[in-house]
C-alpha cells in the first residue's frame, strides 16, 4: 500500500457504499446502522483491531446503533490505498454483522 493520493471519483466508483465527505478535505464517509449498541460496538472492535495492525485509524462516532465513519490519510492530504483497504474491511465486517445503510 502506498500513501499516494487517489482520485476520489475513481475511488468512490470502486466503493459504492461510500460517499465523498461533505467537509473541507478529501475523505470518504459511510453511515452504518446496526440492530443495537452491542452489534455496533462489536463492529467497532473488529475495525479497531485492524486499525492498530495497519497503524491507520478511522475518524468515527457512535450513538447507540449508529456508527459514522470517515476515512482519509492525513499525511497524504486525501484518500489513499490504506483508506480503500480499510473501507473494504469495514464493508465486509458491517455485512457480517447485519448493518444497514
Amino acid at each position: 500500500m502506498t500513501d499516494a493520493r487517489l482520485d476520489l471519483t475513481e475511488t468512490l466508483a470502486a466503493l459504492p457504499a461510500w460517499k465523498a465527505h461533505d467537509g473541507d478535505r478529501p475523505a470518504i464517509a459511510r453511515t452504518l446502522i446496526f440492530a443495537d449498541f452491542n452489534a455496533a460496538f462489536g463492529f467497532m472492535t473488529r475495525v479497531a483491531l485492524l486499525a492498530d495492525k495497519m497503524d491507520h485509524h478511522p475518524e468515527w462516532s457512535n450513538v447507540y446503533n449508529r456508527v459514522e465513519v470517515l476515512l482519509t490519510t492525513h499525511d497524504a492530504g486525501g484518500v489513499t490505498d490504506k483508506d480503500v483497504a480499510m473501507a473494504r474491511f469495514i464493508d465486509t465486517a458491517a455485512a457480517e454483522l447485519g448493518a444497514k445503510a
